[in-house]
Formats: structure tokens, sequence, C-alpha cells
């Protein structure tokens, strides 16, 4: 039977003082998104007359329709082509013993080694070249070709762990390899499935150098661009900020709340193989 013990009490109170520490810039985020301009008290002080103005203009101003879609529009394309790519590519790595699939596997590596801002330019002169400058377009590329090496390290690792049994069964009942990866394979990737996605959707979602590159000039944005554009040189109007984060955090978490279960798994049972 466990017993209540001052280590425990001591252990409670740190992790009350720790929620405390990332609970309050959450709070001045939602406390300022709600409060009105006139109101200058302090950011700490509740708001006492709560208000949607700061929504609605933000909404308006800063053209946050049109940057939500594409927000939405590239995270999703980029994460779908990235973890069909890497899943496809990791399995033959994983279970080849030939001396290519070492030296393939590392080739790939030197994605996640090497930092992209290596390749701005000569990316930057590739997409202008394709025509795709100002469009959402270059994005997707540009974010399916970052994040597969990453992608790939994962389930490279995760395949690694997994034993063969299942899928030597399929090919001994006249599965071919690509008929075994989708029906055997694939199911058993879900763990790693979703920390990768989890991980990559974040991450493209939440850039903003690569989309003020490559959109500039245009009448396309995405979410971090757009709320960017809110703050001045001279004159910062935070509560349209806050309130734009907001709006910019739904999305995501909406997804969060809808798939919880699943991402919990997923990263339990990712991490641990």
């Amino acid at each position: 039977m466990n017993r209540y013990t001052r280590k425990t009490f001591a252990l409670e109170i740190l992790m009350i003082a720790v929620a405390i520490v990332f609970a309050f810039p959450v709070y001045v985020l939602v406390n300022l998104a709600f409060r009105a301009p006139s109101d200058t008290s302090s950011p700490i002080s509740p708001t006492t007359s709560p208000t949607l103005a700061n929504f609605s203009q933000a909404w308006q101003e800063g053209g946050l329709g049109g940057a939500l879609i594409n927000s939405v529009l590239v995270t999703t394309l980029s994460v779908l082509i990235v973890l069909v790519v890497s899943s496809l590519a990791a399995y033959p790595l994983a279970r080849s013993t030939a001396h290519w699939s070492r030296g393939t596997f590392l080739l790939i590596m030197l994605g996640l080694i090497l930092p992209f801002q290596l390749a701005s330019l000569p990316l930057y002169q590739t997409i202008r070249d394709l025509g795709l400058l100002g469009s959402v377009w270059s994005l997707v590329l540009f974010y399916a070709g970052l994040q597969v090496p990453f992608t790939t390290f994962l389930y490279v690792g995760f395949l690694r762990a997994l034993p063969r049994d299942f899928e030597e069964a399929a090919t001994i009942d006249g599965c071919g390899p690509l008929t075994a990866f989708r029906y055997v394979i694939l199911p058993m990737l879900k763990p790693i499935t979703v920390t990768a996605l989890v991980l990559n959707a974040v991450s493209v979602w939440n850039d903003f150098f690569t989309p003020l590159l490559y959109l500039s000039g245009s009448d396309q944005q995405t979410m971090p661009v757009a709320i960017a554009g809110f703050v001045g040189q001279f004159v910062s109007d935070w509560n349209l900020i806050f309130a734009a984060l907001l709006i910019s955090i739904v999305p995501v978490l909406a997804v969060y709340l809808a798939l919880q279960r699943s991402i919990i798994n997923g990263f339990a049972g990712g991490l641990k193989g």
C-alpha cells in the first residue's frame, strides 16, 4: 500500500508550481485577447469587461481567413506527402541488409544533419525558376523535402524494432512487398505515424521564415506571417495580436482534442518503439 509521504507532498507542490509557470503566459494571452484596447490596466489583472471586437477586427484587418486556409492547405498536403514518402522509403532501408541500404540511409541522414539555411539561396533560385514564388505550392514542395529525412529516421528506427514474422507469413501467402507493406506493416506503424504527424504538423504550422521568404510580394500568406503584420516599428496593438494568436491556435487545438487518445497512444508507442 502506497503511503502519502513528505516526498510525495514536495513533488505535488513542485508540479503545481511548474503548471502555474506554464499556465501564466496562456492566462495573459487569453486575458488581453478579450480586453478592449482602451483598458490600460495591468495585463495580470482580470479583464472586467470582455469583448469579442478584437477577434473580428483582427480577422478583417489581418486577412486571417485566407491565411488560415493557406496554413491548413500547406500543412495537410506537406504532412501527407512526408508520411507517404518517408514510410515507403524507410521500409526497404530497414529491411534490406545490402550495402546500398546503409549508404542510402546515411545519405538521407545528411539532410537531417546539415541546416537547411545553407541551401536557402539555391533553393530560392530553384523555386523562382519553377515559377512557384508567391504560391503556396512552393511551401508544400519545400516542407515535403525538408521533413522527409527526419521522418524517415523515425520510421527506420521503429521498423527495425518490429519482428519480421508477420510480413514473412504474408510473403508465404503470396503477397508482394508492396502488398505486405500496405496490409501488414502499415497498420503496425500507427504509433510512429501519429508521432511523426504531430511533430511535422506543428513544425509546418508554426514556421515563419519560409512563408515570409517564398510568399513575399504576393497576396498569399500563412497564419504566422499574417499575425506578424500586426507588429509595427513604432506601434503594436497587442490586443489584436493576442486575438489573432488565439484564432491561430484554435485549429491545432481542435485537431488535438479530436485525436487526443490516438496522439497520446501514438507518442507512448512511438517513443517506446
